[in-house]
């Protein structure tokens, strides 16, 4: 197998698989006239590309001029935002700094007042906004962030809509609008790792002037096919993977319909298991779950009539982590806590998998009550 695809003519059947895969994913999103993209090795990298593009297209003498060409640009992300955008703002030389964090609701959902607060408040400072991401399925609370409201203001102010599609759903909402999209199959639609596409809405080449150095040894313009196939000047890589095959060949054998059954059957599962904590004593569900993240503590029998005050609260805080080193120690299995804000440590368990039964969630609970009623 061809393991590069910088080129057309190392890998025509990859290349014209990522074009295939790419227009299909973005009639998905809504983009009826299309778009461009690439894939690329993870949702963190796809995020650092929608930072590059939009400062690129909000300031485009900063490819060659640098960052001492340019005023002091911030950008804008809820603080349930994926870790990685802070990371890209580090690595392009934004600064962390210049990320500023909006409130989210109780829900885990970007306030879009507090937005539109921000970013008066940035240019109040003499800053200069270029971006918003948004996301649409939180890592800890799977929430989703309204939209089209976030798309109202960034009209508003002439600045870029990325969305990070962290669950990778086919029913991607109101994405129509969003200027450039990060999107994983690997997660939820189980994709083999690494498989993630980034999307821009663009059709006039900003993805590949942004990124392109015209290596005259590799992107000849005066090839006798169309060099824009020549998808490697996209990238800030060269020898990029086929990733793209993975999800062609998946998509291909599943089709949409299995695709949409696959998540259709997490949702299921994942109501299951929020009804069944509701039922069993000594289980308590954080908040209803809105996709198939189900955030709950379990309460050992010591701390069920012991009234919630801050030492309940620090008790119970220390019992995620002992039921976690146990399961691990046991082998029986692997799910994750955490603390969240104001919140002490709870199970986050994100149901994606086709093969997960009403069984599977019934021993997830059991095995976690075995495993505390000693605590």
């Amino acid at each position: 197998m061809v393991l590069v695809r910088y080129t057309y003519e190392v890998a025509p059947v990859f290349t014209l698989m990522e074009e295939a895969v790419l227009k299909k994913m973005m009639e998905f999103l809504g983009w009826e006239e299309g778009g461009d993209g690439i894939f690329n090795p993870g949702g963190s990298v796809s995020n650092m590309y929608a930072m590059n593009v939009a400062r690129f297209h909000h300031c485009p003498d900063i490819k060659e001029l640098g960052l001492s060409a340019v005023p002091r640009l911030v950008m804008f992300t809820s603080q349930e935002c994926h870790y990685s955008i802070s990371k890209a703002a580090a690595f392009l030389g934004i600064g962390t700094k210049n990320v500023y964090v909006v409130p989210s609701d109780k829900r885990g959902k970007m306030i879009p007042a507090a937005l539109e607060e921000q970013i008066k408040k940035a240019k109040n400072e003499g800053a200069e906004p270029f971006m918003v991401n948004a996301t649409a399925g939180t890592t800890v609370l799977g929430a989703f962030d309204p939209i089209e409201e976030i798309a109202d203001i960034c009209e508003k102010y002439n600045l870029w809509l990325h969305v990070d599609v962290n669950p990778s759903v086919l029913c991607c909402m109101c994405l129509v609008r969003a200027n450039s999209v990060a999107w994983n199959p690997h997660k939820m639609l189980m994709a083999c790792l690494q498989c993630c596409a980034f999307m821009v809405r663009d059709k006039t080449g900003l993805l590949q002037r942004c990124h392109s150095a015209r290596a005259s040894y590799l992107f000849q313009q005066d090839k006798f096919y169309d060099v824009s196939y020549d998808t490697g000047d996209k990238s800030i890589q060269c020898s990029r993977k086929p990733d793209a095959f993975k999800f062609w060949l998946m998509w291909k054998a599943l089709g949409t319909s299995e695709l949409e059954r696959r998540v259709d059957r997490a949702f299921a599962m994942a109501r299951y298991l929020a009804q069944e904590i509701k039922k069993r004593e000594g289980f308590r569900l954080l908040m209803e779950p809105e996709y198939a993240n189900v955030c709950f503590w379990y309460i050992p029998p010591s701390l069920r009539n012991m009234p919630e005050s801050p030492e309940f609260w620090q008790k119970l805080h220390t019992v995620g982590p002992a039921v976690k080193e146990r399961m691990m120690k046991k082998g029986s299995m692997m799910v994750s806590y955490q603390p969240h804000g104001d919140k002490v440590n709870f199970f986050r368990m994100i149901i994606i998998s086709p093969q997960a039964s009403r069984e599977d969630m019934d021993f997830v609970l059991d095995e976690i009550d075995r495993l505390g009623q000693d605590l």
